[in-house]
């Protein structure tokens, strides 16, 4: 009986959450947040003349929320989901893990962990809120300079959006 008791205050508490337009779920970004995240640093791509892949992840690196521009290059999907995943797995963004990273570096050679799936060059930041990892978001289509700036922007808009 606890059991059925404690699932049903735990959905009735995601529901409140729900209904009050909470943007993040039990520690988790929700995917209505993360589509309004994208959306946003869609926005500005088009006003900066690109066409990019933006990836939401959970907190854990896992995708909740992909999305492809028109025009935008094939690569840049599994770069902008490797992106996320680099900044919810070592909690930092993707510029800060390359500068510790290149050749001579501690970390020289962590690219080529975890399936390869590790980038050491701008767009991938995590999404934390009262110091709490809820995502991570990365995003592909531009020079690695360009991808930082709307990495950058993501964040700007992340903390108007909360």
């Amino acid at each position: 009986m606890r059991a059925d008791t404690s699932l049903a205050v735990r959905a009735a508490a995601l529901a409140s959450q729900e209904a009050a337009g909470n943007l993040f779920l039990g520690g988790r970004i929700s995917l209505d947040l993360a589509e309004r995240l994208i959306k946003e640093v869609e926005k500005k791509a088009l006003e900066m003349g690109m066409r990019v892949v933006c990836a939401v992840s959970d907190g854990e690196g896992r995708p909740l929320c992909v999305r492809s521009m028109d025009g935008a290059f094939g690569g840049s999907y599994d770069v902008a989901v490797n992106k996320a995943y680099t900044s919810a797995a070592f909690q930092m963004s993707t510029q800060k893990l390359g500068s510790m990273s290149g050749p001579g570096q501690d970390l020289y050679g962590i690219q080529w962990t975890n399936q390869s799936r590790i980038v050491i060059f701008a767009g991938g930041v995590p999404l934390v809120w009262n110091g709490e990892r809820i995502g991570a978001f990365g995003v592909s289509g531009g020079t690695a300079v360009q991808d930082g700036a709307l990495a950058d922007y993501a964040l700007e808009v992340f903390g108007r959006l909360m």
